[in-house]
């Protein structure tokens, strides 16, 4: 039984105080959500106050990037996982499109991150998704299988069972549409066979696969309510306490 996961990408907004205020006012409306595990990925510099001052709440911190090695040294403006591990998270994004759109992120830089998030304990929710073009030409099944398959290459059934998989179709992040959840469905059940195909039925059956893209309070449950949707990578709406609270608690 795949346990659903609801996370919360504040991307680049909130200072400390805010994130702090957040979190706090989070932490009070779900703290009886058992039915899902709680992610919140605040910005770098909020992360140890935020991750402190959850600690023993049902609320999981995570960074929304890493860089691609653990070994000190001079990589001047990275962060290591094992840093971010340090500093309280559990979890962190990699790939997301953002990244991939403005940052130069390809499929082999998330493998890295990839594999280095794993080798620090940390779970990597890695991220794929196709932009319009892509989808209005009929090639979105097949940049999502390329971009899987690069960035869980090499990895063993074992690595598998510690990854989440967010599918973000971009044409739908921060934009106001949505997938239909017909449309999730599709493409999370073609994620769960791609893996299979490379894995093996029971770690594709085990992958917990979110879907991203202008989640919102009013349209959780029905995207819950599809087979292969394990849950959701929440942008915009995660920022306001209220808003997420009702996200998470889906089935209350």
């Amino acid at each position: 039984m795949r346990k659903p996961v609801i996370a919360g990408n504040w991307k680049m907004y909130k200072l400390l105080g805010d994130a702090v205020d957040t979190s706090l006012e989070l932490k009070t409306l779900v703290a009886n959500a058992t039915h899902c595990e709680v992610v919140i990925a605040p910005v770098f510099t909020a992360l140890k106050t935020v991750a402190d001052r959850l600690e023993g709440s049902n609320i999981h911190v995570a960074a929304q990037d890493c860089a691609i090695q653990n070994d000190f040294g001079a990589h001047t403006g990275e962060v290591a996982p094992v840093m971010l591990k340090d500093a309280g998270c559990s979890h962190v994004i990699v790939g997301h499109s953002e990244r991939r759109q403005f940052y130069g992120e390809t499929d082999e830089s998330v493998n890295w991150k990839t594999m280095a998030a794993l080798a620090a304990g940390l779970t990597p929710i890695v991220c794929v998704g196709e932009q319009l073009p892509d989808r209005e030409a009929g090639d979105a099944e097949s940049v999502v299988k390329t971009q899987l398959e690069g960035g869980l290459n090499g990895l063993t059934v074992s690595d598998l069972e510690r990854i989440i998989v967010a599918y973000e179709p971009v044409w739908a992040i921060g934009t106001g549409k949505t997938a239909t959840p017909e449309q999730a469905q599709e493409m999370h059940a073609f994620i769960r066979e791609s893996v299979g195909e490379v894995h093996g039925n029971d770690a594709a059956e085990n992958l917990r696969i979110l879907y991203g893209g202008s989640v919102k309070p009013d349209n959780i449950a029905e995207l819950m309510s599809q087979e292969d949707v394990d849950g959701a990578l929440v942008g915009g709406a995660s920022l306001d306490a209220q808003s997420f609270s009702k996200i998470v608690n889906y089935k209350q």
